[in-house]
């Protein structure tokens, strides 16, 4: 095992990275209060892991309970909210609770945001189970759910105690999941760090083959980065919003589309190959260096085309996007790999241009 701190004060956390981490009492234990536990799942990973985690809550002390919802990219929605709400409060969990996210990015979301505001906030844990979670979404604190109109529109920062990441559930992780994964920890290279978009090109293989060395590695090296920038700028004043690389495009793909079609990370491939081209377009990237952002991610399997969305209604969708400031869009694009910026004087053509270069590609199962 190996641990990560995320250095924030009197909220620093560590990330447990390793495998056979998530059965692991010693883990859990020094975060957990007089109060209940509430582990949130969903109907996938519950049969998988959930006994894994009872055990472990149980030989720490823990009186535990569990919520199980949908799976999938719906169920991040004020109706699932609701009914980690209600099954709170009919357990008469109080402040002194704490609630563990046990699943991938759409539990991790939801149930930081249900921590995040019940009962004013109480804390909780991240134990994610899918590639995407590992590497992104359960550091950093971001919480939310999504709202017709945009998403993760709807949510607060919301650190957790632990990061319990057990690169051993992504053996059971499906393909398509895998590949999706693979998207965040290739942004994490493009936007910080090109020594490891070289490892990631020397590696795509064994990493598709899940050889637990590589995954371990892409694991931790992601979480590495993200750490420092959170531990940097938490509430993405500036610098971490260069994270956001390929969001802007994947956002607006991902509503436009509805939520669950494309999975979030086939979205963020795409809209990191528009993102790179329209770097190209505005003369900050050089043409050989967006067709390498195109050649990495087509080697992990993933959708290097957009699907079919008109240029107005991308422009529309991105308008309303979180990065947008004194009404105009604004673009993480890329200076060279492993350097990002933020610019908001990105021509509206420019971008219809990239747009119709970069699409369309009518269904999610071509990504696969």
């Amino acid at each position: 095992m190996q641990t990560i701190r995320v250095a924030l004060g009197e909220r620093s956390y560590p990330i447990h990275i390793g495998a056979g981490l998530i059965g692991q009492a010693s883990l859990y234990a020094p975060h957990l209060r007089a109060g209940k536990v509430a582990v949130v799942t969903n109907e996938v990973v519950a049969p998988l892991y959930l006994g894994a985690v009872r055990g472990a809550l149980a030989a720490a002390g823990a009186r535990s309970m569990e919520i199980v919802v949908p799976d999938g990219e719906a169920a991040k929605s004020w109706e699932t909210l609701d009914r980690v709400f209600d099954a709170l409060l009919a357990a008469r969990c109080g402040r002194d609770s704490v609630l563990v996210a046990l699943g991938g990015g759409v539990v991790g979301d939801l149930a930081g945001f249900a921590a995040a505001v019940y009962q004013r906030g109480v804390p909780f844990i991240q134990v994610p189970t899918t590639l995407l979670a590992l590497v992104d979404s359960s550091v950093g604190g971001k919480t939310a759910i999504n709202h017709a109109r945009g998403k993760n529109m709807i949510g607060a920062f919301h650190q957790p105690l632990a990061v319990i990441a057990d690169v051993a559930t992504l053996e059971s992780l499906p393909e398509r999941e895998l590949r999706a994964g693979l998207a965040e920890v290739i942004k994490h290279g493009f936007v910080l760090d090109a020594r490891f978009v070289d490892w990631l090109e020397a590696n795509m293989e064994a990493l598709l083959a899940r050889e637990r060395a590589a995954l371990a590695h892409a694991v931790r090296r992601s979480c590495e980065l993200k750490a420092d920038v959170v531990a940097a700028d938490e509430r993405e004043a500036g610098l971490r919003a260069l994270l956001n690389f390929g969001h802007t495009f994947a956002h607006a793909i991902e509503t436009g589309l509805g939520y669950g079609t494309w999975l979030h990370g086939e979205a963020v491939a795409a809209g990191m190959v528009m993102a790179a081209d329209l770097s190209a377009r505005a003369g900050l990237l050089a043409g050989g260096d967006a067709q390498r952002v195109s050649a990495l991610i087509a080697r992990a399997g993933l959708p290097v085309r957009g699907p079919q969305l008109s240029p107005e209604r991308y422009l529309e969708l991105m308008a309303i996007d979180k990065k947008a400031a004194r009404g105009r869009t604004r673009f993480v694009l890329l200076e060279a790999i492993g350097r990002a910026t933020l610019r908001g004087d990105v021509d509206d053509r420019a971008v219809r241009e990239t747009i119709l270069a970069c699409g369309p590609q009518a269904t999610a199962s071509a990504a696969q």
